[in-house]
């Protein structure tokens, strides 16, 4: 594995060189537009924004990969295990569960595995199977998808978590298929159904019923999984997706600054890196309508990012008030995010911490936000400093499964592998 990382790493190296037309002795030229094509449609990315990883980083994805295949059940699935037994770390003494599953499953699709190919092609679709088999059998009631009950997502994330996070991977995966794969019917049929069960778990308010200790995260990644889904051509309740948003920005004042973690378990960090994704797609737009402006002419080169302004830009006064909340949420929780007495979440390093790193580098990119990359270099950091001797993670509190955490970790740490799909999300529908 080593040499494959190394193999991997110049690879990696030699893509982004290629992205980079610069001539070093010449600072005036300007490194061109990457374009990516995507089920989306193109994306426009500047080759800036990428940003490769180095090779320790390689090395410790692989570590963590492979750690992960020998704790995969013979049926595809992973599991965390119960709360009320934390303590015990070996994944093959715990049973199954789909949320755990979906995360690995999502880690391996992102270390860049497919149905189709990569060093964990095998697990990869063991796990589908796993996963669309649970929600083809499920009730479509909007009841849970498993019979386990007290596992340690559940109680720390929330009763629905399961289907939640199953619905995430499985919209994540679609994104991988055209219309002509073997699985893509089954996989878009199966997308539909457990959307419409996650819509089901949704209250008035826009959060999921049965929330656990920090049920704010179970109804981010809810939120996160319905508009993927829309964007694939699911069917998604537009008014739940928005009703869904607003809960998650509920949660952060930008003008106080004041964070409301009741369903965040009191500790920031999670409430906030909710609030930083529910509104990167729309700050975005903000700035993408403000960008335009000034191009056509109708908005001078210092305007700022203003509900006036984007009136001026032709949005109406509806639209121009939701994109300056949004935009104006983003900007001060993507900064208070970061924040180091912020970041320290629970203290020290648990699952729902790892899921809040998550959330707030994906955001960054959706939104197209340079600063990710001093985000990453952060949480890296942190991350190799705190993997164990066998290539597996483990929380500190609270969600402590190795399995778990080790995905999520795997997640952050390839982040730049899935900079294409994340920017695409954020576009708007109507260019795509």
């Amino acid at each position: 594995m080593k040499a494959k990382s190394i193999i991997l790493f110049l690879a990696v190296i030699g893509i982004v060189g290629f992205y980079y037309n610069y001539s070093i002795s010449s600072k005036s030229i300007e490194p061109e537009k990457c374009v990516f094509k995507t089920v989306f449609g193109e994306v426009e990315l500047d080759s800036n924004f990428t940003y490769a990883p180095r090779e320790n980083i390689l090395s410790s994805v692989d570590e963590g990969l492979e750690w992960l295949k020998k704790a995969q059940h013979p049926d595809g699935g992973w599991g965390a295990g119960f709360h009320a037994s934390q303590r015990q770390m070996n994944p093959h003494k715990v049973p199954v569960d789909p949320a755990t599953t979906a995360m690995v499953a999502m880690a391996l699709l992102r270390s860049g595995s497919t149905l189709d190919k990569g060093d964990y092609q095998k697990p990869l679709i063991k796990a589908t199977d796993y996963l669309l088999k649970t929600i083809e059998k499920a009730k479509a009631d909007g009841s849970k998808i498993t019979e386990l009950s007290g596992t340690q997502i559940q109680r720390k994330l929330g009763e629905n978590i399961d289907i939640v996070m199953t619905t995430q991977f499985l919209t994540n995966l679609l994104e991988t298929l055209d219309d002509k794969h073997p699985y893509y019917e089954r996989v878009f049929h199966t997308v539909n159904k457990s959307v419409d069960i996650v819509q089901q778990t949704m209250d008035k308010e826009g959060k999921v019923r049965g929330a656990g200790w920090a049920g704010v995260l179970q109804s981010s990644f809810a939120t996160n999984a319905l508009e993927t889904a829309e964007s694939l051509g699911a069917s998604v309740d537009k008014k739940v997706l928005k009703q869904s948003k607003s809960y998650q920005s509920s949660n952060y004042d930008p003008v106080s600054e004041k964070v409301e973690t009741k369903d965040g378990a009191g500790i920031m960090l999670y409430s906030v890196s909710g609030s930083v994704r529910a509104n990167a797609k729309e700050a975005r737009k903000a700035k993408e309508v403000i960008k335009k402006a000034k191009k056509a002419g109708s908005l001078a080169e210092n305007e700022k990012i203003s509900y006036d302004n984007l009136v001026k830009a032709g949005i109406t006064e509806d639209d121009a008030l939701e994109l300056e909340t949004a935009y104006n949420i983003y900007e001060s929780s993507k900064r208070k995010a970061q924040e180091k007495e912020v970041v320290s979440g629970f203290g020290n390093n648990g699952g729902e911490e790892f899921i809040s790193y998550l959330q707030t580098g994906e955001s960054l990119i959706i939104n197209q936000d340079d600063s990710w990359h001093k985000w990453f270099d952060s949480v890296s950091a942190n991350l190799l400093n705190i993997q164990n001797n066998d290539g597996s993670w483990n929380g500190h509190h609270c969600i402590t499964s190795p399995v778990f955490c080790t995905a999520t970790c795997i997640m952050i740490l390839t982040v730049n592998n899935d900079i294409e799909q994340l920017v695409a999300r954020g576009g708007d529908e109507s260019d795509k």
